[in-house]
């Protein structure tokens, strides 16, 4: 028998306890507790022994004890008082076994019978006997005797004498313990439920039946049990109580500590203003960066790169070591502040380039920001090549914190201290013995890397960012000892930029925060909120508002799914619509669809108009002006019908979207206005719809605070004047991980900014952000096949494969409708549907047409190729084909070339260049044939010679003439965006007289199959005086009276202006 160590001591120290001599030669009497209960009362057992052995088929064990019995009533060695009920009862039958017939029993513990009952601990018995029940039968009494036979069961006799009200009750076994039963033993009350006498009968049988079968089976109907129950309930009960089981408090509270502000988020000492860097030395210099980098590859120099575009400050990348780039425009400065990702590359530069880099810094005022590189070598006390000041690397440091009194700091607020391990092992430290260095910020060496270091030594704090005032050689510098791993370093440098540029880089300090939440009334049960999730959300925008003046929460609502959750939640939809004016409202779509599934505008606005049906029926305001569509399908890439439902419905005159020109990366998101309606970035938080629970957080909480506290979110809203956070309905229910979020990001903010946040209403935000970016007014329509995220909320209807594959894009008078007839000629090119404004040429990339969206410019390309059955290679419906587009206006489009590279990366660019003062006199003509009053009143000579203060007719003639004649500017603005590898360039002299060759070498540059043997399907036409298509022996097809003219010679004094003006040489020339 094995009797646990924990009841062995408990059973000394009780016998002990009332002075009862207990001899053991091994192991101490052990008493069990009687789980009997007579009804009505409250029984007390005493235990008599006498003299009771164990045996077992391997070994004997003897036991003697004795026991007075003078006074069981005051002190027995186990009272027990058993006062359940018929659920507790029936579970302490089955508590009792489990596992391989181990049995739990109570310790045995003294006390007295005026103490109060206490739970017992319990002990395990490897008896097997002891499931039995007692020996009430003959035949239960011959079990017994077996398994006594075999060695299982211990020989003896233990009487329990039970006193109530002075009747004695004798209890009899001859087992080692008696387990105690009876017809109550798992009973319990009626009530009146049926249900509940039904289920303790059942248990009742359970319980006795368990006794002689395997405990496993036990456990198995158990489980059964509970399942059918939990069934029950759900279904006739209600799913509440299901759901309440998984509720847990685990809202997360708000842990931002900052020493110089008070609980309601106000600075407690009157902070001083950001201070104000801007200096007339500003005007002397271009708002622009140059940056130093040791590759186009390296880590940090990628990482100021990326910091910048963020900001929209412009820059400009060199390597360092090569010759500087010119520094100078006239008499201003190119650049307003040089950056050296390596610190060791200024120090280090050839004399020549040092000596003119630092003439343009003092001339012009210009700063410089230096990081210090890490390296394998550690340097102590090491001085700067020509600097007083001595550097110590690759240090492990802790508890960064800012100086007060620096001037460097506008962005960043001093005082508080950011406290544990800094990012990294190479932190470099500053020391100095000159008056022009001041420390920026500061830090502490990490004790816990250099315990044997710190012994009995206190800390001093080690200048990680330092301040070169000039005094020395009239530079004023900003050095850093680390690169921008660390978060504080990153708004350390944006101030570093301000203050050595003289303001001309400095950062507005207004920030606008507005808070969508998506899908109300949309989610699973279980997932929706409830009355107190919505008290929690009126509390925290309370709270909010008290930091964020005009701050309120923006609910997106699709009414089809309002009262699909559970009870409760279903009084959370009520309580939410009983406080509707404590909010902000949008509307999604009635049934959360995405819109770029519809093809009928009278559908689409069908589903609006149920959901603002519901919006009038619950009394939600209907007038913001803003709305989301689901998944922002049909925002971007833009779905036409929604556009035009939107408006018809809601009037809507604000969006956003998080997919333009994609979601990632972030630093890129951008506005457009299309059709009206102003698209705004909207911005992610880290919060998605099954982000519910701070333990099921990607990463856990402390990823979810690192974003807060110096990450992602933080530096979104740093980075960003206009902030739109998207989160979900779901965020806000359960651990309410949104409202952590945003109160403590925005208490970070307070913390470590000088940022003045504030929020509006959505028209008002879209007004602010297009002042401050009117540049990105107009769209720029991406590929939606590029973006697989496109793709999927692209209308179906449309296909990637009908883009053009190529475009010929002039200039005019060139031979570009020659090219177009010959290209025409091939089985398998096909071009654009015509246009009737346009004829052949859509002329999308260039003028209002841009702004009619892709569906417009896609419905010329047809996805099912018609077939050519007037081409020399004829082709049949569906056959594949190489789709291009030819407008001889893209040419010189300033615009052009950034916009087809966004929706047509891939595609080849074919051009036609002829002499330019061919190309304008043509023009000229052009224009005087087609009857132009400006043309027929100027001479040509009049016309290219027209100054900037001629009528403004005359001032377009004469850019029409010259400008498309700039070649070089063009096509290097085309190469910009295009590699040399999708340029081919066509003389257009060689067209007109050899097309046979220049057609087999486009087709090759094309890369066409079959190619078409044009030798057979071009003739020279004497009338016309250039080819044209042989169609028969003795018939050719040729262009138009419009083409091929022969125009009057130029006149001489024209054609010299133009030599002067023009550098052309032939390309056949050598």
């Amino acid at each position: 028998m094995t009797i646990s160590a924990a009841a062995r001591t408990a059973t000394t120290k009780a016998t002990a306890a009332i002075g009862t001599t207990t001899t053991a030669t091994t192991t101490p009497t052990t008493s069990y507790n009687i789980g009997n209960r007579l009804p009505g009362k409250s029984a007390k057992y005493e235990k008599l022994i006498k003299q009771p052995q164990m045996q077992s088929g391997l070994g004997r064990t003897s036991v003697t004890g004795t026991q007075t019995d003078a006074d069981t009533d005051a002190a027995a060695t186990v009272t027990a008082t058993a006062t359940v009920d018929a659920t507790a009862n029936c579970g302490n039958h089955f508590s009792k076994h489990f596992g391989n017939g181990n049995v739990y029993a109570p310790a045995a513990v003294s006390r007295s019978p005026a103490t109060p009952p206490t739970d017992l601990h319990t002990h395990h018995i490897t008896d097997r006997s002891m499931l039995l029940p007692p020996p009430t039968s003959t035949s239960m009494a011959a079990t017994m005797e077996q398994h006594t036979s075999n060695g299982f069961l211990a020989s003896g006799i233990v009487t329990y004498k039970a006193k109530t009200n002075g009747t004695n009750y004798d209890f009899n076994s001859t087992s080692s313990t008696s387990i105690g039963s009876s017809g109550n033993g798992c009973s319990g009350s009626n009530n009146g439920n049926g249900g509940a006498s039904n289920i303790s009968s059942f248990c009742n049988l359970i319980a006795r039946r368990c006794y002689g079968i395997n405990v496993r089976r036990c456990v198995y109907v158990l489980f059964a049990i509970t399942v059918v129950s939990i069934l029950y309930y759900t279904h006739y009960v209600g799913t509440d109580m299901v759901y309440g089981l998984i509720q847990r408090d685990t809202h997360p509270a708000p842990i931002i500590n900052c020493r110089m502000m008070n609980s309601a988020g106000k600075h407690i000492r009157d902070a001083s203003p950001a201070p104000d860097h801007r200096s007339e030395a500003r005007l002397r210099i271009d708002p622009k960066v140059l940056v130093f980098v040791e590759t186009t590859y390296s880590g940090l120099g990628r990482d100021i790169a990326e910091l910048l575009v963020y900001n929209r400050i412009k820059y400009k990348l060199e390597v360092a070591g090569k010759s500087l780039p010119v520094l100078t425009n006239l008499d201003k400065g190119r650049y307003g502040v040089i950056v050296f990702e390596n610190l060791d590359k200024y120090l280090n530069m050839d004399k020549w380039n040092r000596e003119l880099l630092d003439k343009y810094c003092r001339e012009y005022s210009v700063g410089i920001v230096g990081f210090v590189s890490p390296s394998e070598e550690t340097l102590v006390g090491a001085q700067l090549r020509d600097f007083p000041l001595f550097i110590h690397t690759n240090l492990r440091l802790r508890d960064a914190s800012l100086n007060p009194s620096s001037s460097v700091l506008r962005l960043t607020r001093a005082g508080e201290t950011a406290w544990g391990a800094l990012p990294g092992d190479d932190w470099a430290v500053f020391q100095h013995n000159h008056s022009t260095y001041e420390p920026v910020e500061w830090a502490q060496r990490n004790t816990q890397e250099y315990p044997a270091d710190s012994v009995g030594q206190v800390q001093l704090p080690l200048t990680t960012v330092l301040q070169d005032r000039g005094q020395l050689d009239g530079i004023q510098r900003v050095l850093f000892g680390s690169s921008l791993r660390f978060w504080l370093h990153r708004l350390v440098f944006l101030d570093a930029l301000s203050y050595l540029s003289h303001g001309q880089l400095s950062l507005s300090l207004e920030r606008m925060i507005l808070v969508d939440i998506d899908d109300i009334f949309v989610g699973e049960k279980g997932t929706r909120l409830r009355p107190d999730d919505v008290r929690a959300l009126i509390a925290t925008q309370r709270i909010i508002g008290g930091m964020v003046p005009g701050f309120r929460f923006n609910l997106g609502f699709s009414g089809k799914y309002y009262h699909h959750g559970t009870r409760e939640e279903n009084l959370g939809d009520d309580f939410l619509l009983q406080n509707v004016q404590e909010f902000n409202w949008f509307s999604h779509m009635w049934k959360h669809q995405q819109p770029h599934l519809y093809d009928n505008l009278t559908l689409l606005m069908g589903e609006m108009q149920l959901n603002y049906a519901f919006a009038k029926e619950h009394n939600i305001p209907t007038s913001s002006g803003y709305s989301i569509s689901p998944h922002h399908s049909g925002v971007y890439p833009a779905h036409e019908l929604l556009y035009h439902a939107w408006k018809r419905v809601w009037n809507v005159k604000v969006t956003s979207t998080e997919e333009y020109p994609h979601l990632r990366p972030a630093r890129l998101r951008r506005g457009f206005i299309h059709r009206n309606i102003m698209v705004l970035p909207r911005q992610t938080c880290g919060l998605f719809t099954h982000t519910m629970y701070i333990d099921r957080y990607p990463g856990g909480r402390d990823k979810l605070d690192e974003s807060i506290q110096g990450g992602e979110l933080f530096q979104t809203i740093v980075y960003n004047p206009i902030n739109i956070f998207m989160t979900h309905m779901s965020n806000y229910g359960s651990d309410r991980l949104a409202l952590y979020t945003f109160q403590s990001v925005i208490k970070f903010l307070q913390c470590w900014t000088n940022l003045k946040l504030a929020s509006a209403p959505p028209i008002q935000l879209a007004e602010m952000y297009f002042r401050l970016h009117p540049e990105e007014v107009d769209p720029v329509w991406g590929n939606p096949c590029d973006d697989a995220r496109h793709k999927k909320i692209w209308s179906k209807t449309k296909n990637c494969d009908s883009l053009p594959k190529f475009l010929v894009i002039g200039p005019q008078k060139t031979g570009t409708t020659a090219l177009y007839t010959f290209l025409s000629m091939h089985g398998s090119v096909a071009s654009n549907i015509p246009s009737p404004e346009t004829f052949e040429e859509v002329q999308f990339f260039n003028g209002n047409n841009y702004y009619r969206g892709l569906d417009w410019y896609m419905d010329f390309f047809p996805s099912e190729s018609l077939p050519n059955t007037s081409s020399p290679m004829p082709t049949s419906v569906g056959s594949p084909r190489f789709m291009f587009e030819k407008s001889a206006t893209y040419f010189d489009g300033e615009a052009v070339p950034k916009r087809a590279h966004a929706l047509l990366p891939h595609a080849k660019i074919v051009t036609i260049l002829i002499s330019p003062a061919k190309r304008a006199y043509s023009w000229y003509q052009h224009q005087r044939a087609h009857g132009d009053i400006i043309a027929n009143n100027y001479s040509f000579y009049q016309v290219i010679t027209a100054s900037d203060s001629a009528p403004r007719a005359l001032k377009d003639l004469r850019n029409r003439c010259l400008n498309p004649g700039k070649y070089a500017q063009h096509l290097e603005h085309w190469l910009a965006y295009y590699p040399a590898q999708q340029l081919h360039i066509i003389d257009g002299e060689q067209l007109r007289l050899n097309p046979i060759d220049v057609m087999n070498e486009l087709q090759r540059f094309i890369k066409i199959q079959p190619q078409l043997d044009y030798s057979n399907h071009l003739r020279y036409d004497v009338k016309k005086g250039f080819y044209c298509q042989a169609v028969s022996e003795k018939r050719n097809k040729c262009l138009g009276k419009s083409k091929g003219r022969q125009y009057p010679a130029m006149d001489e004094r024209s054609a010299k202006l133009l030599q002067r003006c023009f550098i052309w040489k032939d390309f056949d020339s050598k």
